[in-house]
């Protein structure tokens, strides 16, 4: 395993996914959002936290992705196929914030879960790009 491929590979991953995020969340879903104050009523975080935690995240499933690169296929296809069974093992995640947290709506926990989903699927594409099958 190349650390440098993988930092590489991580830290790519972290700012597409990053960026992915911020479409989603800070445009197409914005609207929802806002007609949901009762839920959606903090202050704004700065956005280098946003940064700072997709690095992390990234980084760290591109060590899971390096270890398991064999079994992938070559490319964005191959990261991609990692990424459909990593936001499958995430998918369901979204469902307990209706249960903790008063007026969320049950529609957004499904939106949340695809979003991920995808998310997970566009991030480990980028990783099958940079980190090759050795």
């Amino acid at each position: 395993m190349s650390w440098s491929k993988v930092l590489l590979a991580g830290v790519v991953a972290g700012i597409v996914g990053n960026l992915y995020d911020f479409g989603i969340h800070g445009f197409i879903m914005a609207g929802t959002y806002m007609e949901n104050p009762a839920v959606f009523s903090q202050e704004q975080a700065n956005p280098l936290w946003f940064l700072a935690i997709s690095l992390c995240l990234w980084i760290t499933v591109a060590i899971l992705f390096a270890k398991t690169r064999s079994v992938w296929a070559e490319g964005w296809k191959g990261g991609a196929t990692f990424g459909f069974f990593l936001g499958l093992a995430i998918f369901f995640s979204p469902f307990y914030n209706p249960l903790v947290i008063a007026d969320f709506p049950y529609y957004l926990a499904w939106c949340w879960a695809g979003i991920n989903l995808i998310g997970a699927v566009v991030g480990s594409a980028v990783l099958g790009m940079i980190y090759p099958r050795a």
